[in-house]
């Protein structure tokens, strides 16, 4: 089975002021169409790649073959990274997180405004394109990954992430990347996060 980008699970101009609608057709329809076409034209190549599911293979990324392995690195981390960006947010998002995973960003963070401040640092460092991400390592870790490397090539699951390259924000706040980072907790889907976490702690 072909790859395919997912249906947002919400209108295009859901998660207006905090993403403009157009950066939203753009991101979903286009640059994250774009990964999983290349994804697709490097497994055409290699017929015993079509049965794994695409964080299989991030997962097992040495063992994917050599020709196709850098094109299955970056469109393949750029179709898992987005699928999961999609779906950890939604309208009339944000606030304090609930359940699970807010008691333990207090247990690891001391609190959720000490978290934000770490991960936002984070990911406003983060040099040239990549992501920001919260995984599980026996506690809550913030760490940064370089253009579209997922968690999963390190052996982590992705609980949440954000998506710093300048696609993501550059139409509504142009080189202001730390107010994207800021307006972005306003989308975030605490209940879809909380089920990332329960898959992470597994």
């Amino acid at each position: 089975m072909a790859h395919e980008v997912p249906p947002l699970p919400y209108d295009y101009k859901a998660l207006e002021p905090h993403i403009d609608e157009q950066t939203m057709h753009l991101h979903h329809d286009k640059h994250h169409q774009a990964y999983v076409n290349n994804l697709n034209g490097a497994i055409e190549k290699h017929s015993e790649l079509a049965a794994k599911s695409v964080d299989d293979l991030l997962r097992n990324i040495n063992s994917v073959p050599e020709d196709v392995r850098t094109v299955v690195r970056n469109n393949g981390g750029g179709h898992s990274n987005h699928s999961m960006f999609w779906a950890i947010m939604k309208p009339n998002g944000g606030g304090e997180p609930t359940g699970a995973i807010g008691e333990q960003i207090k247990k690891d963070f001391g609190s959720f405004e000490d978290f934000k401040k770490q991960f936002n640092e984070a990911a406003a460092k983060q040099f040239g394109s990549g992501w920001g991400w919260l995984i599980w390592d026996g506690k809550l870790k913030v760490i940064t990954t370089a253009n579209q490397d997922s968690p999963l090539m390190q052996g982590h699951f992705p609980i949440l992430g954000n998506d710093v390259w300048e696609h993501a924000y550059y139409l509504k706040y142009q080189n202001r990347r730390p107010e994207y980072l800021a307006a972005w907790w306003n989308t975030v889907n605490w209940d879809e996060v909380n089920k990332r976490f329960a898959q992470a702690k597994k």
